[in-house]
C-alpha cells in the first residue's frame, strides 16, 4: 500500500533524513522505532505532504505523491494524528471532528463516520457540545483519532498516541489501536511506549539519526539485544 524509496527531508539547511526506505502491506501495523529527534516525526510529514522530499519518492497504492499537496492526500485514504493532537481548542468535539471530513468524499458519508467514532469513543458522543480545549489529555487524543478516522482513511498514521496520558488512559488507547488493526485498517505507528507498540505491531523499523538502521517482525525486535538495551531497558 505504501512505500518510501530512499527519500531525504532538510528543514532549512539542516537534513533530517537520508535515504529512508520503508514499506506498509494492506492491513498491517507498522511501527517506527528510534530516539526523540532521531526522524520518525519527520518521516510521517513527508508521508502527510507537511514536509516536502528532496530527493527520493513516497508512493500510496503506486501512486506517486510527490506533486500531490496535504490537504489532498487525505482524499486519497491517507490520514495523520499528528504529536500533540493539534485540535481547534475554541472549537467543539463535534466540530473537530466534522474538520476530519472536509474532502468531498468523505462529506458525502460524514453522518455514517461520525456513528463510527462515537460506536468507538462513545465519551465523545456525550461531550460533542464541549470545547475540545476544556477536555483532558486523553479525552483530547480521542478527538484526534476520531478526526482522522472521519476521512476514512485505508492509511492511518499514528504520531506518538500515548505521550503525556495516564498508565490506565495508555491500555485504552492500546486497546483501541488494536481494535482498529483487527477492522482491517492499515496504520503506520510512531509510539515512545516501544514494548507497547511491538505487542500490537506486525513489523518495525528502527530510526537512528535520520536512517533505518535495523527491520524486521517484531518478535525479531523484541529479541534483539541491541533493541532491548537501547529501547526495552534490558
Amino acid at each position: 500500500m505504501l512505500q518510501v524509496r530512499d527519500i531525504d527531508v532538510y528543514y532549512g539547511d539542516a537534513q533530517a533524513l537520508y535515504g529512508i526506505s520503508l514499506a506498509v502491506a494492506e492491513g498491517e501495523l507498522v511501527t517506527l522505532v528510534g530516539a526523540n529527534g532521531a526522524g520518525k516525526t519527520t518521516a510521517l510529514r513527508a508521508i502527510a505532504g507537511i514536509r516536502p522530499v528532496a530527493r527520493g519518492e513516497v508512493l500510496f497504492e503506486g501512486t506517486p505523491l510527490r506533486k500531490v499537496p496535504a490537504h489532498h492526500r487525505p482524499g486519497l485514504g491517507i490520514a495523520l494524528v499528528p504529536e500533540g493532537r493539534e485540535l481547534w481548542p475554541q472549537l467543539t468535539v463535534l466540530e473537530n471532528l466534522e474538520l476530519g471530513a472536509y474532502e468531498r468524499s468523505a462529506r458525502a458519508h460524514r453522518a455514517q463516520s461520525l456513528d463510527y467514532v462515537y460506536e468507538l469513543f462513545p465519551k465523545l458522543a456525550d461531550r460533542a457540545r464541549q470545547l475540545a480545549g476544556s477536555m483532558s489529555g486523553g479525552e483530547q487524543q480521542m478527538v484526534a483519532i476520531g478526526r482522522a478516522l472521519m476521512s476514512r482513511p485505508r492509511l492511518l498514521m499514528m504520531d506518538e498516541p500515548s505521550l503525556g496520558l495516564a498508565p490506565v488512559v495508555v491500555t485504552q488507547m492500546f486497546g483501541i489501536i488494536r481494535r482498529l488493526k483487527e477492522q482491517g485498517l492499515t496504520i503506520l505507528l510512531v509510539e515512545q511506549n516501544l514494548s507497547r507498540a511491538l505487542e500490537v505491531a506486525d513489523r518495525g523499523y528502527v530510526v537512528e539519526t535520520g536512517r533505518v538502521s535495523l527491520s524486521g517482525t517484531s518478535g525479531q525486535l523484541v529479541a534483539d539485544p541491541a533493541v532491548r538495551a537501547a529501547y526495552l531497558g534490558l
